[in-house]
């Protein structure tokens, strides 16, 4: 039988890699349908779906059939760590490999972004700050395909941080003490 660190390593790992397969065909279904996924806001960005439902069954079958119903919150973090890390991985390594593929991916990302920042109005951009708007903007055209996967990487963790938390609370269970 497995040690539980070990199960705990091979669904993380696991999931993370069917996660971020799903996650980079999710990505693809989005720009082929015209909606640039690098333009969507943070909050409606499906990762968040996508991380809850995996970090929740996850943690569910580490708990519940390979540790007889007990998770401390430890394990949900850890297991959750090592699953989006893979899941990020995955994800911007193929988002990089597409970018060289199909370089119409990160000339329609610039357009698109550059043209939604010149629709911005004057007031928002005296709020942001002019220098460092012009700057933003200035630097777009210059968008590589490694930048839009190391966003989605970095990014990819400050969603999961906070569902991992939650999550990871929530599935808890302690030993029972008699």
């Amino acid at each position: 039988m497995p040690k539980p660190a070990s199960r705990l390593v091979v669904i993380s790992l696991r999931n993370g890699l069917i996660a971020g397969l799903l996650g980079f065909a999710f990505l693809l279904a989005l720009y082929y349908m015209g909606k640039h996924p690098f333009l969507f806001p943070v909050y409606f960005d499906f990762r968040i779906i996508l991380f809850a439902v995996f970090m929740v069954m996850g943690l569910k079958e580490l708990r519940d059939d390979h540790q007889q119903g007990e998770l401390s919150f430890g394990q949900g973090m850890i297991s959750n760590l090592l699953f989006t890390t893979i899941f990020a991985m995955i994800a911007a390594i193929m988002i990089w490999l597409f970018c060289v593929i199909e370089p119409r991916f990160l000339s329609n990302y610039i357009e698109t972004a550059m043209s939604q920042m010149n629709a911005i109005a004057p007031e928002v951009i005296e709020q942001l700050g002019k220098d460092e708007f012009g700057r933003n903007l200035s630097a777009l055209p210059a968008t590589k395909g490694k930048d839009l996967a190391l966003d989605y990487f970095v990014k990819s963790f400050i969603i999961s941080f906070f569902i991992s938390i939650i999550i990871s609370v929530i599935l808890r269970r302690q030993p029972k003490t008699t």
